[in-house]
Order: structure tokens, then C-alpha cells, then sequence
């Protein structure tokens, strides 16, 4: 049977790592360079970058360093964070990178996903879903990092963005997000029965088992952040990823 894929997050802000619990409280991390060479070590499935606070800063993509960390790196690597257009998707692709991971941008053009899947093939296009509960406890899905409410469930939301072609679902709990607690399964099971597309899940790994219950849920592969740079829950940093550290489906 084939290997779940396993994928350590790492957010990047300002040239810098750093590790966030419910997408709030940023911790520094270290050199994202130094990191990629780490993962290299630890024979890492691929990697995901994501600059965390670029779209809510409005900032434009720092091509030249995430030119940098791609060319330390020895898996497939995905970029998300201020992508707007498919020029900026062509230069995340220029720089090294195989897929380019899009949020904000598609809810005001969303027909991006197969402008880009045109060209690059739908397997290089990533839809990020984040994923929170609003006041009345229902889960909703959020743009701009986190901040706005679009008004929408997640089920909603992934099969329509799937009519235009996306190759992956990358869903993230902002609730779980660092906190070690484990996976929304519940979330996983509705979502995974809704599309064709593969899904990723995040937020709240803090063990193996954690991963494991997420490929029954329904996941098609697994991404972790916490669980993948600091020892433990309340620790500090230690990059890790166990090299026989596999889960087959």
C-alpha cells in the first residue's frame, strides 16, 4: 500500500520561522534556511512554506528568499502567503517550487485556480481552507490569516472551489492549530466524503497517533507544525521528523 505523505509547515514572516497556537502568539522558530537543511537530513516527504502574515500586511512576496530556501531544498516544496495573480504564481514556480498554495485570493477569484492549473497542471494548485467556529459554535471558513468570517461552511466552500480544478485541499482547524491536542476528526470525516480532490489536514498533531487518525478519518495526507520543531508541548525548539516515521493507507 502507498505511504501517507507527511508534511512539516513552516511559517515564514520577516525572514524568519515561527510557530503560532490558534493562528495568534507567534513564537520565533530559527532560519528557515538552516531548517530546510535539517528536514534534508530527516528525509522529509515535502515541505510546505507558508508566509503567514503577508496577505493580512498586504506585503508583496520576497521572491529572492524563498528562491533561497527552495534551492537548500531536496523534497518538493509548496509556497503560500501574498500570492494575488498568476504572475506571482509563475515566479513562485520560477524559484523552485511545485505547488503554490492559495486562501484569500480565491474568494475574490477563484477561477485562478484553473488559470494556473492550465498551465502548471491541477496538481500544482492548493486551495488552504482555514477552518474556525463563529459565535454560535458553527464551524465557518476564515480568510485574511484568520481574521474575517466569510460567512460559509466548509463543506460549502471546498466543493465549490473544487469545480474549478484545484489539485489538493490543505485544511487547517484554527482552533487546533498548536496546540497538541490532535486533529478535528469530525471536521476530516465531513470534508474527505464531500471531494474528489485529495485533502490534507492540519492543526493539533502532537503524536503519531495523532497522524494515524487522520488517514482513518479520511485524509489523503498529513501536515504538522509543533509536533515537527519543538520537543514537546511547552518545550523548545528541536527540529524533528523521524526518517521511519511512515504511515501506509
Amino acid at each position: 500500500m502507498p505511504n501517507i505523505r507527511i508534511i512539516p509547515v513552516l511559517l515564514l514572516h520577516k525572514g524568519g520561522l515561527y510557530k503560532t497556537v490558534r493562528f495568534k502568539n507567534p513564537v520565533y522558530v530559527g532560519d528557515p534556511i538552516n531548517t530546510v537543511r535539517i528536514f534534508n537530513e530527516k528525509e522529509a516527504d515535502e515541505l510546505i512554506l507558508l508566509d503567514y502574515r503577508a496577505t493580512r500586511e498586504k506585503s508583496s512576496i520576497d521572491f529572492l528568499l524563498i528562491q533561497s530556501i527552495a534551492g537548500e531544498a531536496f523534497m518538493p516544496m509548496a509556497y503560500g502567503g501574498g500570492i494575488r495573480s498568476f504572475d506571482d504564481a509563475k515566479r513562485v514556480f520560477d524559484a523552485g517550487y511545485e505547488k503554490v498554495i492559495l486562501n484569500t485570493v480565491l474568494f475574490y477569484n477563484p477561477s485562478l485556480i484553473r488559470e494556473i492549473g492550465d498551465v502548471y497542471g491541477v496538481q500544482a494548485v492548493v486551495a488552504s481552507v482555514d477552518v474556525g467556529k463563529d459565535f454560535l459554535g458553527r464551524y465557518r471558513v476564515y480568510s485574511q490569516s484568520g481574521r474575517k468570517n466569510e460567512g460559509m461552511s466548509p463543506e460549502d466552500w471546498i466543493e465549490k472551489i473544487e469545480n474549478y480544478g484545484v489539485g489538493e485541499i490543505f485544511v487547517n482547524d484554527m482552533n487546533r492549530d498548536g496546540t497538541w491536542q490532535g486533529y478535528n476528526l469530525e471536521l476530516i470525516r465531513s470534508l474527505s466524503g464531500r471531494v474528489s480532490a485529495p485533502l490534507v489536514a492540519c492543526g493539533g498533531a502532537g503524536s503519531v497517533k495523532d497522524l494515524k487518525l487522520a488517514v482513518e478519518a479520511g485524509a489523503s495526507a498529513v501536515a504538522a507544525g509543533s509536533m515537527f520543531v519543538f520537543q514537546k508541548k511547552g518545550m523548545g525548539v528541536l527540529i524533528s521528523f523521524p526518517g521511519n516515521l511512515r504511515i501506509q493507507n
